[in-house]
């Protein structure tokens, strides 16, 4: 029972001890409070900024401009398939999980989604990318080329 009540003891006398730890009256090496403020050391010159100088505020940057918004290509084979493409037929399913496509067994990765749409019948030119990692749950990745209405 003792052991317990000198523990606390000493836990309270090293509390107190850290609260008023630095404090020896009038010494002000300590940080200065909000309302004393940092003591001045020179006057601030009118003239330019010189290099090496620890009062030199260093000069913003212009506000960035803004881009033209960018145009999308039109919908359609407007870009030629690359070699090894292959095409599919058929009518865009749901996938099991949101914003997921197939056709034909193939998990659709990007391409035109005003055409990829759920009930369409769709030709696809791209290439199936088995090893890539999806967050769909089902068919082979297929990264589209290009897509129309069929």
């Amino acid at each position: 029972m003792k052991t317990p009540r000198m523990v606390l003891a000493a836990l309270v006398a090293c509390a107190a001890l850290t609260a008023c730890g630095g404090q020896d009256g009038d010494d002000r090496t300590g940080t200065p409070s909000p309302s004393e403020g940092l003591p001045v050391t020179s006057a601030p010159s009118s003239g330019p900024a010189q290099p090496g100088d620890p009062t030199a505020v260093p000069p913003t940057a212009p506000p960035p401009t803004a881009l033209p918004p960018t145009k999308r290509p039109p919908a359609g084979p407007s870009v030629p398939p690359g070699p090894g493409a292959t095409t599919i037929t058929g009518t865009v399913q749901a996938g099991v999980e949101p914003n997921c496509l197939l056709v034909e067994g193939y998990q659709l990765i990007g391409g035109p989604r005003d055409v990829l749409t759920v009930g369409a019948r769709v030709t696809v030119t791209g290439q199936p990318k088995p090893d890539m990692m999806t967050t769909c749950q089902q068919g082979t990745p297929f990264v589209v080329e290009s897509a129309r209405r069929s």
